[in-house]
């Protein structure tokens, strides 16, 4: 079974595998993600992450709560992100999701809040 930590820190810190098999690693091809209301595609999301991928050093992940039933998983966590010109982005994340049966996550939905950071980068969870 995959984490959000272990999905964020692949997708967002790991530049030399390709895009896609991180994906494949975490995510389910059939995925969708609701971000504060708007939900997208898992095509969608891929292009969410690329742009993110191109603005951004490094993320770091830190788990506040995480909690699995079954399928249902449920996830609080801050992530600092260090984007290209040395600026920083805190968010906290609360995340109600579905696994599928091998473990990816087939849906998702979170509320992001900004605590730390440029009012630009308010929408970062989201930014395409």
């Amino acid at each position: 079974m995959t984490t959000l930590a272990l999905a964020l820190s692949d997708l967002l810190n790991d530049h030399q595998t390709p895009l896609e098999t991180l994906l494949d690693r975490h995510f389910n091809a059939d995925y969708r993600q609701r971000t504060n209301g708007d939900w997208t595609t898992r095509e969608q999301f891929a292009e969410h992450i690329k742009h993110l991928r191109a603005i951004t050093n490094n993320a770091e992940v830190k788990v506040l709560d995480e909690l699995t039933d079954g399928s249902h998983y449920a996830e609080r966590h801050r992530v600092v992100v260090t984007k290209r010109d040395q600026s920083t982005v805190e968010q906290e994340v609360y995340v109600f999701a579905q696994l599928d049966s091998d473990g990816k996550f087939l849906s998702l939905e979170e509320v992001t809040l900004m605590v730390q950071g440029a009012e630009q980068d308010r929408n970062i969870g989201s930014a395409r």
